[in-house]
């Protein structure tokens, strides 16, 4: 990757990044850590990798990207804003009744949102109907679905793994926040998934472990995805539950509170420190 193009990634994560809290943190409300362990992923899928128009959302041979962890929308919602899906003061009505963008994401409501999420286990099976609708079609769109760690406790997900695998989607990427963090802590102490890599490689599909913060690996593995036929292609990647503010990381008491009048003040100049 050129220093020129990583700088530009660096310089979004970040605005991202503060936009998430930010947002969370004028709302009162709202799941800062999960939202920031997939910024960076999210940035790569959007300005680097997906097709997509934030001119026409509904644009019919459009990558599609399905946020399966729909609690983590803030940070959907401040990429879609930097990529120009909606103006960014539309951010600032973040879980407000007079606002589109509500803790969850909505398809019907918000420019640039491919599905309505928010019970956790069911992005990966709209996924494989979204996958499996495109081979049928002939069309040549690609499925991206993100998933918390914690939510492969869910057995909707092995279901809809093993239809991904049975129906051979190579058009299917999944991506799986690994954050090893969930509401009530570690995932091997709350309801173990591990091995993640195994469980998935035993569903046909082909994997791959990445660094989630690190631009090159994300786009390395996105690319060695569109290369393999005949099967799904699932990205393992290790993250930092609160990724970019240092009171938040690896911390699961941030997965789903917003900052106080200090907390927020502190994020925000180690923003400003970078």
């Amino acid at each position: 990757m050129e220093e020129k193009e990583y700088n530009e990634l660096k310089k979004i994560s970040k605005s991202v990044r503060k936009n998430i809290i930010d947002i969370i943190y004028k709302a009162s409300s709202g799941h800062p850590g999960g939202a920031l362990s997939i910024a960076d992923i999210l940035v790569v899928l959007y300005f680097k990798e997906m097709n997509v128009d934030s001119n026409n959302p509904k644009l019919e041979n459009r990558d599609r990207l399905v946020l399966s962890k729909g609690h983590a929308s803030a940070g959907l919602y401040a990429v879609l804003s930097e990529k120009g899906f909606f103006k960014k003061e539309e951010l600032s009505k973040f879980r407000k009744i007079d606002g589109m963008l509500q803790g969850h994401p909505d398809m019907k409501k918000i420019p640039g949102v491919d599905m309505t999420t928010g019970s956790l286990g069911q992005g990966l099976s709209a996924s494989v109907g979204m996958a499996l609708a495109g081979k049928l079609d002939n069309k040549e769109y690609r499925v991206y679905c993100i998933t918390g760690d914690g939510e492969l406790g869910e057995g909707q997900i092995w279901e809809a793994a093993m239809s991904a695998s049975h129906y051979k989607l190579d058009n299917l990427c999944l991506i799986v926040d690994n954050n090893n963090l969930q509401i009530d802590g570690e995932i091997s102490k709350v309801m173990n998934s591990y091995p993640i890599t195994e469980k998935f490689k035993s569903f046909g599909f082909n994997v791959l472990e990445i660094d989630g913060h690190n631009y090159e690996e994300i786009i390395n593995a996105l690319e060695m995805a569109k290369k393999v036929k005949n099967k799904p292609t699932a990205i393992i990647a290790k993250t930092v539950k609160g990724k970019g503010v240092s009171f938040m990381e690896n911390n699961a008491d941030w997965h789903g509170k917003a900052p106080n009048e200090e907390q927020y003040s502190l994020a925000m100049k180690e923003f400003k420190s970078e």
